[in-house]
C-alpha cells in the first residue's frame, strides 16, 4: 500500500499542468493521495476538480471570512478504490471527518460535540483553529490518517505564532486520545515545521552521517531549487503497534513491521538539471509545478477490512457535484409554470394574428387589389409604418406595413406582420474615413432606399414624379459618378496620411521607451560578489517600508560556501514610497 502527501500550491494549476485530475492522480500512482493548499472554496468544488474515475475524494475548505484567508489553504484526500460500495479495501475509509476538533459539520449536517480530550478548550477556540480548512481525517480501519496543512508563522507575527501553537496543541491532545484507545495513527502533510537543523539548509556538522539535503520545499522567488537550498517541512509520521498477533510484541511497532520505505519524489521538482541558470537567461523561463515535492511511503502486510461503503463526507455527495435533490412540490410547481408559459404564448400568438389582420385592413388602399394591400401606384418611395406593443412576456412586438414602389409605378410589394423589435445598438466611434464619405442621397428629394415615416413627409404629386426622366446610375460621365470618384481619391490620400502619421507616432514611442530602458539599466547597481546587474524587488510586508523598492543579487539563493550562489548583496532604491 502506497501513501503520498503533496502540497500542490493550488489544485487548479496542477490539474491544468497534467491535463486532468485523473492524470495528476495516476502520475503519483498511490492508493491514498493527500494534497494540501488546494486553494478552493466550498462553492468552487465542481466535478472536474474533485471527481476522478476510480477515486473517492474528501475535501476540507476554509470557512473563515478573515481578510486574506478566504479561498486559502484547503486539503483533500483521494483514495484509489475498485468500488465505493460494499468494498473491503483498506484505501476506502470506513469513516471521515472534516477538521480535527469534532465541531464541524459531519455527514448530514448535524453539529457534533467536541472530540474526546479537548475539554480544556472553549468552543470558540476550537472553531477558530478548525475554520481554515487545514485537516481531513479518514479512518481506514487499521489506522487513522490525518491529512494536515500546518499554519505558517513568521518570527515577528505574534498572533499567528499563538495560532500555530494552539493548532498543534489541540492536535496533540487528539492524537494522544486516539493512541490511548489503542488506535494507530498516520500524520501526513505540509506541517510547516522543520523539526531539527537537519531539516534546514545549513545543517550542523554533527549531522554528517545522516541523510542531508533531502528537502521538500524551496522559496519560489529566490530560485533556491537550483542549488537545492530549501527545507524539509513535508512529513509522514506514524505511531502505534503493529498488526501482528504474536504474544511478545515488545520489539514490534508499526514502523519496523510495516513500513517498507519512505522517500521524496524529486522528479516533481520544478527546476530540472539542464535548465538555464537564472543569471544566464533563465529568469524568463516559467517553471511549472509546485514549490513542494511529494513525499511517499510504502506499507507492507496490510490486510483487508470488513465490507463497507464510502462515508457521507465523500465529494460525490457535494451538491455542486451531485446536484440538489428535488421535492415533489418543486417538480409540480415547475410543471405548472411551464403550462402557464405555454398558455401565455398561445394568447400572444392570437393577439399578433388579430393585429396582422387589422393592420392589413387599415393599410389597404381603395382601388388596389387585395393581393397588393398597403400599396399605392402614385408613391415612388418606401414607406415604413410601425407601432410597438409590449406583451406580458417582456418582448416588444412591432406591427409593420412596408410599401415598396419602383420608378414608373411598376408592381409593388407589401409586407405586413409582427416581428420582434431588435434592441437598438449604441453608435460606435466614427472612423477617420467616415468624415470623407459623401452621401449618395440626392439633396432635392427622397431617393431610393430611404425609410421615412408616412406621418413625417409630404407625399409628392404622382404626376410630377412620372414626368421626370430617370438618370441611369451606370452612366460613366454622370455628375454623381464623378463625385464618387473624387471622394474615393480623397479617401485614399487621407488613408496614406493617417498611416504615415501613425507610423511616425509608433517610431517615436519606441525610441522613447528604449531611452527609458537605457536610463533604468544605467541606474541598476552591480552586486559586489559577481559585478552583475541586480534585480529590483518591492517590499510587500506591511510596515514602514511597505512598497519601497530595493536591489538584490540576481543569482539563485544557495549556501554561502558556493561562489556561484547569491552573494547576499542588498541596496535600497533612492526613492521612498509616498505616505498615504
Amino acid at each position: 500500500m502506497k501513501i503520498v502527501t503533496y502540497n500542490v500550491n493550488g489544485l487548479r494549476p496542477r490539474i491544468a499542468q497534467f491535463g486532468s485530475l485523473l492524470k495528476l492522480l495516476n502520475s503519483l500512482d498511490a492508493d491514498i493521495i493527500c494534497v494540501q493548499e488546494t486553494k478552493l472554496r466550498r462553492q468552487e468544488l465542481t466535478a472536474d476538480l474533485v471527481m476522478a474515475e476510480g477515486y473517492e475524494s474528501f475535501f476540507s475548505c476554509t470557512r473563515t471570512s478573515e481578510k486574506g484567508r478566504t479561498g486559502y489553504s484547503g486539503v483533500a484526500t483521494f483514495c484509489r478504490v475498485k468500488s465505493a460500495f460494499s468494498s473491503d479495501e483498506v484505501a476506502l475509509p470506513v469513516a471521515a471527518e472534516e477538521g480535527f476538533t469534532g465541531l464541524l459539520e459531519i455527514g448530514k449536517g448535524e453539529m457534533a460535540a467536541a472530540a474526546e480530550g479537548l475539554e480544556e478548550f472553549s468552543k470558540d477556540e476550537l472553531l477558530k483553529v478548525d475554520g481554515e480548512g487545514r485537516c481531513i481525517i479518514t479512518d481506514h480501519g487499521h489506522f487513522v490518517l490525518f491529512n494536515l496543512y500546518g499554519p505558517r508563522a513568521v518570527c515577528d507575527d505574534t498572533e499567528r505564532i499563538e495560532f500555530k501553537l494552539k493548532f498543534f496543541k489541540i492536535l496533540q491532545k487528539r492524537w494522544e486520545s486516539l493512541l490511548f484507545q489503542g488506535r494507530r495513527i498516520f500524520v501526513v502533510g505540509d506541517l510547516n515545521i522543520a523539526p531539527t537543523s537537519l531539516d534546514r539548509c545549513g545543517a550542523e556538522p554533527e549531522f554528517e552521517n545522516n541523510q542531508r539535503e533531502a528537502y521538500t520545499c524551496w522559496p519560489q522567488n529566490t530560485g533556491a531549487e537550483e542549488f537545492n537550498y530549501g527545507s524539509r517541512i513535508d512529513h509522514i509520521l506514524c505511531a502505534g503497534s503493529c498488526l501482528h498477533q504474536e504474544q511478545d510484541l515488545q520489539s514490534h511497532n508499526f514502523v519496523t513491521c510495516h513500513v517498507k520505505e519512505c522517500d521524496i519524489l524529486t522528479q516533481y521538482k520544478r527546476w530540472k538539471p539542464g535548465n538555464s541558470l537564472r543569471w544566464k537567461g533563465g529568469q524568463s523561463i516559467k517553471l511549472e509545478g509546485s514549490d513542494h515535492a511529494p513525499v511517499y511511503t510504502n506499507l507492507l502486510e496490510i490486510p483487508s477490512v470488513f465490507q463497507h461503503s464510502t462515508p457521507s463526507l465523500s465529494a460525490r455527495y457535494i451538491p455542486m457535484v451531485r446536484g440538489l435533490q428535488q421535492t415533489l412540490v418543486s417538480v409540480l410547481m415547475k410543471r405548472q409554470t411551464a403550462e402557464q408559459v405555454n398558455s401565455d404564448g398561445d394568447i400572444i400568438k392570437e393577439s399578433c394574428s388579430e393585429r396582422e389582420r387589422s393592420s392589413s385592413d387599415h393599410c389597404s388602399t381603395p382601388g388596389v387589389p387585395s393581393g397588393n394591400s398597403c400599396s399605392s401606384s402614385s408613391q415612388n418611395f418606401e414607406v415604413l409604418s410601425s407601432k410597438t406593443n409590449e406583451h406580458s412576456n417582456g418582448f416588444p412586438m412591432e406591427d409593420t406595413c412596408n410599401t415598396l414602389v419602383t420608378l414608373g409605378g411598376q408592381r409593388t410589394k407589401t409586407m405586413c406582420g409582427s416581428e420582434p423589435k431588435k434592441k437598438a445598438k449604441r453608435s460606435s466611434q466614427l472612423s477617420l474615413r467616415s468624415f470623407f464619405q459623401k452621401s449618395s442621397i440626392p439633396s432635392n428629394g427622397v431617393g431610393n432606399g430611404t425609410d421615412t415615416s408616412i406621418n413625417q413627409i409630404d407625399v409628392p404629386d404622382s404626376n410630377h414624379l412620372s414626368n421626370e426622366t430617370p438618370i441611369p446610375e451606370n452612366q460613366s460621365g454622370s455628375p454623381k459618378q464623378c463625385e464618387l470618384n473624387s471622394s474615393a481619391s480623397i479617401e485614399d490620400q487621407d488613408e496614406v496620411d493617417v498611416c504615415s502619421l501613425e507610423k511616425e507616432k509608433n517610431n517615436f514611442a519606441l525610441m522613447e521607451w528604449q531611452r527609458l530602458q537605457q536610463v533604468m539599466q544605467n541606474s541598476i547597481p552591480l552586486c559586489k560578489g559577481h559585478r552583475e546587474p541586480c534585480v529590483a524587488r518591492v517590499v510587500r510586508k506591511r510596515g514602514a517600508n511597505f512598497g519601497r523598492r530595493f536591489y538584490v543579487c540576481a543569482r539563485a539563493e544557495g549556501p554561502a560556501s558556493n561562489p556561484e550562489a547569491n552573494c547576499n548583496y542588498f541596496k535600497w532604491a533612492a526613492s521612498k514610497p509616498r505616505q498615504k
